[in-house]
């Protein structure tokens, strides 16, 4: 995903505030309706205690399982060489809906918006963190959340999931989950190849006042469950 623009006309944010409160399978399509059309069957589980999630970073899958049945399977983005997802056994320690970053965001001021890290915002200039929806934290300062999913990792060490996705894996586990982050799962071989969403890098990002707004928020299918 790329930005179309760094610095925004306020009246555009505004009017649109106004409107808003590693690949096996190619998907069919591409493009932005694509994207937004992705989905994946899941199933909520019988016994909330009994799930677990399990993460592939070479893969870049997530599988959700109750006991040795398969939730559901899931495309994510996972942090670079640079910016790594920690490995290891985890629990989820917190989920909040409406969550924000507080370190990078955008910055505004008058008619203008700017993608910015809070440590380089202009000096009067107010900030808002970037949405992040559906955080799952499993770490410190680390968490599962809605992103724009690529097919390569890309992220600072969370783990992204698809707009469609993320709202499902919030109802499917709970704070106590456990995690496992490894370079791989023995799922991949058995579970890991599923259609994937467009690759995000090239699609157009959202305009900012999607982003400065509730509209990242909501900004997904109604989840369904099998």
């Amino acid at each position: 995903m790329k930005m179309n623009h760094l610095i925004f006309s306020a009246a555009a944010v505004i009017g649109a505030l106004m409107m808003t409160s590693c690949s096996d399978i190619s998907s069919t399509g591409s493009g932005l309706a694509a994207y937004q059309a992705y989905d994946r069957p899941a199933k909520l589980p019988s016994n909330p205690a009994n799930v677990r999630v399990k993460v592939s970073l070479s893969k870049q899958r997530t599988y959700v399982m109750e006991g040795n049945e398969m939730l559901m399977v899931m495309p994510v983005s996972v942090g670079t060489a640079s910016d790594p997802t920690p490995k290891g056994n985890f629990r989820i320690m917190s989920k909040v809906v409406k969550y924000r970053a507080n370190s990078h965001g955008y910055a505004f001021k008058g008619d203008q918006v700017k993608k910015t890290k809070l440590s380089d915002k202009p000096g009067g200039w107010s900030f808002k963190g970037t949405p992040m929806p559906y955080w799952a934290e499993f770490a410190p300062l680390y968490g599962f959340h809605t992103g724009w999913i690529k097919h390569h990792p890309c992220s600072h060490g969370c783990i992204r999931m698809h707009e469609n996705l993320a709202p499902k894996f919030f109802q499917m586990v709970r704070v106590g989950t456990p995690v496992n982050v490894a370079y791989s799962q023995p799922e991949d071989a058995t579970h890991g190849k599923i259609p994937l969403p467009p690759d995000a890098g090239p699609l157009p990002d959202y305009p900012a006042s999607m982003y400065l707004g509730d509209g990242y928020f909501t900004r997904h299918k109604a989840p369904k469950f099998d």
